[in-house]
C-alpha cells in the first residue's frame, strides 16, 4: 500500500504562514522600539562619560576623537562610529608592515596591538570605545543586540553564511560579546553569530542586554 502523505489544507497553511509572518513583524517592531528608546536614553544618560572620553582622546595626541569604521549591513556599507583608540596613522602602520597585516587578518584583531594608544587600551578593555555606536542604533543602521559589526573583506570568513549575516542588522552587543569575546577564534565567532540569527528571540536579546554590563565591567575576554 502506498504511504499516505498528510498535508495541511491550502487555506489553513496560508493562514499559518500569515500568522507566523505577523508574529515576526510584531517581534521586529518591538525590537526596533527597544532600540530607539534604549539608545536615546543611553546617549542622554551616558553623555557625561562620553564627553570625558572624547576629551581624553583629544588631549592625548590632538587627533580625531571619532573613528569611522566602514562596515556592512542589510542595506549596504555604512560608517560605524567609535571613539578612536589607536594612533591617528593606524591604517598606514598596518599597510606598511606585511607581517602585522598578516597576523591581523587571521582574526581581525591583534593581541598587544602596537597601534593602540594608552587611553585606547583602557576604553577598549571595557568596550567604551563603542559607545558612539548608540547613534548608529538610533539611526536604524544597527541594533542594540545582533551579530558583530564586520567589514566587507570579512564576509569571506562567513562562507555559506554570508547572506544570512547580511539579512540582519549588526549589533552594539551580542551573543559573541557575552560568550568569550576576543578569547574565541574567528571561526567560533562565526558559529556564534549564526547561532544567534537562527535562534533569535526577544528573550535572548533581553538576556544578552542584562549580561552585557557585567561582562563589560569585568572586562571578560577583552584585550
Amino acid at each position: 500500500m502506498a504511504a499516505t502523505v498528510l498535508t495541511m489544507p491550502g487555506p489553513a497553511n496560508e493562514t499559518w504562514v500569515n500568522n507566523t509572518a505577523q508574529r515576526a513583524r510584531w517581534k521586529l517592531a518591538i525590537k526596533r522600539a527597544v532600540d530607539v528608546s534604549g539608545s536615546a536614553m543611553a546617549l542622554v544618560g551616558l553623555s557625561p562619560v562620553m564627553l570625558l572620553i572624547a576629551l581624553m582622546v583629544k588631549l592625548q595626541d590632538g587627533g580625531p576623537v571619532i573613528y569611522r569604521r566602514r562596515v556592512v549591513g542589510p542595506k549596504g556599507e555604512f560608517d560605524a562610529f567609535k571613539f578612536r583608540s589607536m594612533r591617528a596613522d593606524a591604517d598606514q602602520v598596518l599597510k606598511a608592515d606585511p607581517e602585522l597585516r598578516r597576523l591581523f587578518e587571521i582574526n581581525y584583531k591583534l593581541r598587544n596591538d602596537p597601534r593602540v594608544t594608552a587611553v585606547g587600551a583602557v576604553i577598549r578593555r571595557h568596550s567604551l570605545d563603542e559607545l558612539p555606536q548608540l547613534l548608529n542604533v538610533l539611526l536604524g543602521q544597527m541594533t542594540l543586540v545582533g551579530p558583530r559589526t564586520i567589514t566587507a573583506p570579512e564576509l569571506t570568513k562567513y562562507r555559506d553564511h554570508a547572506s544570512l549575516l547580511m539579512s540582519v542588522k549588526p549589533g552594539l552587543t551580542g551573543y559573541w560579546q557575552v560568550n568569550g569575546r576576543h578569547r574565541v577564534s574567528y571561526e567560533e565567532r562565526v558559529k556564534m553569530d549564526v547561532h544567534y540569527i537562527k535562534n533569535w528571540s526577544l528573550a535572548m536579546d533581553l538576556r544578552i542586554l542584562l549580561e552585557t554590563p557585567v561582562k563589560v565591567l569585568k572586562a571578560e575576554g577583552a584585550f
